[in-house]
């Protein structure tokens, strides 16, 4: 296998365990400093990531380019990449939906930039077996090549871009939508004082699902600032298949919310469900 140099925007908490897999597979992984925060630095240095300092040089060293960002910034990467003149392997793996795949591969081949269209299923890759990156493009084989040693673990389901990111799209909208669901249902049945019921209901037979909801409510809030975006990505992409969007516009408003927790410690219930019902009163 050939030794690849391979680039990542931005290294965040999925990002480096990302950049760790490709490590793992024999390659050398770079990243790009110049404006990142404290956290991000850390997580680089922490790993042994090579700074390329600012993006054009990370564009220049780099024969492929892996992008995972928050959803209403994956254009705005690919833009920023396309204007280094980069002409390798561009890996979009962000939570996206189709259609806006499509324009973002649609504007790299244009550039003469090779692109696959990837997703991640799962949470940071640091367990084998339990975090999958979903593949469709005509070079899938080669960004696949990339982490080919896990514990990142692949699927190419494809040479159509926008299949990886239309499962991505199906799936969240059933893990992340729901979770939005019970933060709606436990903030309703706080504010009309009959959660203690609602919960007792659930407990009948002996279940945890009571006990599992809150937790899931609670936690959520660490990255609800993101989910908010990809609701939005999953809204569009019911529509353009002629389903209503609708749900998950409310489930993004919903995690919008809950959003300034990011940087706390978990919250405690009471605080969540009362920060949901509070932004509707703010608003009136």
């Amino acid at each position: 296998m050939t030794k690849l140099n391979v680039g990542f925007l931005h290294p965040g908490a999925m990002g480096i365990s990302l950049a760790a897999s490709a490590q793992n597979s024999g390659h050398a992984v770079y990243w790009a400093s110049e404006g990142r925060s404290r956290q991000t630095h850390e997580r680089a240095d922490k790993y042994g990531l090579r700074d390329a300092q600012t993006l054009g040089t990370l564009c220049e060293a780099c024969d492929v380019i892996v992008s995972v960002c928050p959803p209403h910034a994956a254009e705005e990467v690919a833009a920023q990449v396309r204007a280094c003149a980069f002409r390798g392997l561009y890996l979009d793996a962000n939570a996206i939906s189709p259609q806006r795949t499509l324009r973002i591969g649609r504007a790299m081949e244009e550039a003469g930039v090779a692109f696959v269209d990837g997703s991640i299923i799962g949470g940071p890759a640091w367990e084998p077996g339990r975090t999958w990156l979903y593949l469709a493009g005509r070079e899938a084989g080669r960004a696949a090549d990339c982490f080919s040693a896990g514990l990142l673990e692949t699927c190419i389901i494809g040479e159509e871009i926008g299949r990886a990111a239309a499962l991505k799209m199906c799936f969240a909208a059933y893990t992340k939508g729901s979770t939005a669901l019970l933060c709606a249902v436990l903030a309703t049945a706080e504010e009309l004082g009959v959660r203690p019921e609602l919960e007792a209901q659930w407990s009948r037979g002996g279940s945890d699902f009571a006990r599992q909801t809150q937790e899931r409510v609670r936690r959520v809030t660490a990255k609800a600032w993101r989910f908010a975006g990809e609701m939005e990505e999953i809204s569009a992409t019911f529509e353009q298949a002629g389903l209503p969007g609708e749900f998950h516009a409310a489930a993004a408003d919903v995690y919008r919310r809950i959003a300034h927790f990011k940087s706390a410690e978990t919250p405690a219930l009471d605080e969540v469900l009362a920060a949901l019902v509070e932004a509707e009163r703010t608003r009136e």
